[in-house]
């Protein structure tokens, strides 16, 4: 009887450590499996595709054209925008971008181009040798002015007339400095809106610049220069500020002043012509889906560089946005004012004043 009672004693406790010890052992594993960090994402790719197409309706309460801004120059029309397609590879120093644009839209940016080449909205290579500094050459959009070529990232779909008269793009190099919250661009560039000047025409580089501004994330400033020779040798220089200010999650303001200052060479470069414009842009977002903004512009052409006489206009324009996902409903409606009659009516007499409804779908993704 001692020997079993014995044998059994052994043999529960042969059986508790055993037990013990697979226990322990399988708490040990499970604490290592939890203790390891799960897998890193995989890296984004680097190349990233993007693209945006729009279409518009608008139609002139005089029954006449009656537009001297981009890209909406018709009346009860339908007409196509712009299909556009972007395509960015990026590694750690370098970034090419080859943006490109198909229709009306892309052709007017693109006026000094012709076939193919006027479907290039942008094409450059980076280099970021440091965080700090970038250096990049090729074609890009203008720093200058509130407004851009793409519809869907603008707030109005017709556009200023500042962004109409400023330059749209510069085809040279430029370097780019961050230094805390301001930033330094400087670069050399072909005279505006040309990316490879004919033999027969003034080819004089310009001068670009910016500096800009951010005290905190809701307010940015921007100093803009564009200046040189244009290609009929006329000294041109532009000089241009730029404001963003976020009152709030649902309001915010942007202001845009510039100044253009020219002289002829056939007069010897004596006479200086001036054109000059002011915007605000009132943008309210009650919902997600929904926005509104209001902008409210001035421009001086005292000598008629830009438009066909010498004149001044006052343009109010009430834009509304309806989106879902990736797309954007806008129905506008824009007055302007003139001090002279420079638009036309449909019994053929001229006014000062015109109005206008459109609307607009954009889609992009």
């Amino acid at each position: 009887m001692l020997r079993i009672i014995t044998f059994c004693l052994t043999t529960t406790f042969v059986s508790s450590s055993i037990w013990a010890q697979t226990t322990t052992a399988t708490t040990t594993t499970d604490t290592a499996k939890a203790a390891t960090p799960a897998p890193a994402p995989a890296p984004a790719p680097a190349l990233s595709i993007t693209g945006s197409a729009d279409f518009y309706y608008r139609y002139n309460f005089d029954k006449q054209v009656n537009s001297y801004t981009s890209f909406t120059s018709t009346h009860n029309n339908f007409k196509l925008g712009m299909a556009s397609v972007k395509l960015e590879h990026k590694t750690a120093k370098m970034d090419m971008v080859a943006d490109l644009g198909f229709g009306p839209r892309a052709q007017e940016f693109a006026y000094n181009d012709n076939g193919i080449v006027q479907a290039i909205k942008q094409l450059y290579i980076s280099y970021s040798p440091t965080a700090w500094v970038k250096f990049t050459g090729g074609t890009w959009a203008t720093h200058v002015g509130y407004e851009v070529l793409d519809a869907y990232a603008n707030r109005n779909y017709s556009m200023s007339y500042m962004f109409t008269n400023g330059p749209f793009s510069h085809t040279g190099v430029r370097a780019d400095f961050t230094v805390g919250k301001s930033g330094i661009m400087v670069g050399v560039s072909n005279p505006t809106d040309w990316r490879s000047v004919p033999t027969a025409y003034t080819n004089k580089k310009n001068l670009i610049a910016q500096y800009s501004y951010a005290p905190n994330d809701n307010i940015k400033l921007y100093l803009n220069y564009v200046g040189g020779r244009d290609t009929g040798d006329n000294k041109v220089h532009q000089y241009d500020f730029v404001g963003t200010f976020k009152l709030s999650s649902l309001f915010n303001v942007g202001v845009n002043g510039t100044l253009n200052k020219s002289s002829r060479f056939v007069e010897d470069y004596v006479t200086s012509r001036t054109w000059y414009g002011a915007a605000a842009y009132l943008n309210l977002d009650p919902k997600p889906w929904f926005g509104l903004t209001l902008r409210e512009e001035y421009f001086s052409d005292k000598d008629g560089v830009k438009l066909p006489v010498p004149s001044k206009v006052f343009a109010s324009t009430l834009t509304a946005q309806f989106k879902v996902d990736g797309f954007i409903f806008m129905p506008e409606f824009r007055l302007d004012n003139a001090n002279v009659e420079v638009f036309g009516k449909s019994d053929g007499t001229a006014s000062k004043s015109t109005a206008s409804f459109m609307f607009a779908a954009i889609y992009s993704f």
